[in-house]
Order: structure tokens, then sequence, then C-alpha cells
């Protein structure tokens, strides 16, 4: 499958961005999707995921409540809601698929099979 990651862009501290992507391939609806941000010199960080199926939702805890996750099956997409953006939001923000993952296992990077290319999101204070 290939991701196709877009929205991103220069916004104020306050303002609001949606992100989406993309799915090509296989049934979209047999993923568990997810989005991840790296900032600049850190890590690759969980920030949201949605399972396949159930439908159940995660958020790390700094976006919880600022941050909402959907799909849209019939779409193939996958969208990232930002409200409230923070300074520290800033990153590159990658969405990613995956087809075998447990709940245990929804913040870990390295469960998903699939990645796109990324969006910026940059935030000013």
């Amino acid at each position: 499958v290939q991701l196709q990651a877009s929205g991103g862009g220069l916004v104020q501290a306050g303002d609001s961005l949606r992100l989406s992507c993309v799915a090509s391939g296989r049934t979209f609806s047999s993923y568990t999707m997810g989005w991840f941000r790296q900032a600049p010199g850190k890590e690759r960080a969980f920030v949201a995921a949605e399972r396949r199926g159930v439908g159940s939702t995660y958020y790390a805890d700094s976006v919880k409540g600022r941050f909402t996750i959907s799909r849209d099956n019939a779409k193939n997409t996958v969208y990232l809601q930002m409200n409230s953006l923070k300074p520290e939001d800033t990153a590159n923000y990658y969405c990613a698929a995956g087809t075998a993952i447990i709940t245990s296992t929804i913040r870990n990077p390295q469960g998903y099979n699939y990645w796109g290319q990324g969006t910026l999101v940059t935030v000013s204070s």
C-alpha cells in the first residue's frame, strides 16, 4: 500500500489544521492507521491511531483533547484534525498503516508496515 500525506503548513499558535492521508493498494479498512511526528533532533513519536474494525482511537497525552483522528473508508483516507496548535506541535507528521497491530503496540512505530512521506507542520508563537 502507498500512503500520501498532505495538509501541513505554517500556522500561528491557537490555529487549526487538518492533515489527510490517502492510501492506495489493498483494502483500506483492513489497516490500523496511525499518525506519528518527528521534530528536528528528536525521535519519531506517536500522535494518534485508529484500530481497524472496532474503530477504537488512541492519542498521545500531549495531544489528547486537541487532536482527532478519523477515517473515511470510502475515500481510503485517514484524517488528523489538529486544533489549538502549539509551537511544540511543530514537526514532520507521518501517517502509517499496519495490519497486525494490537492494543499494546499501537503506539510503537515499529509495528506499522507502511509509511507516508511526511507533511511539515510549523506552529509559530
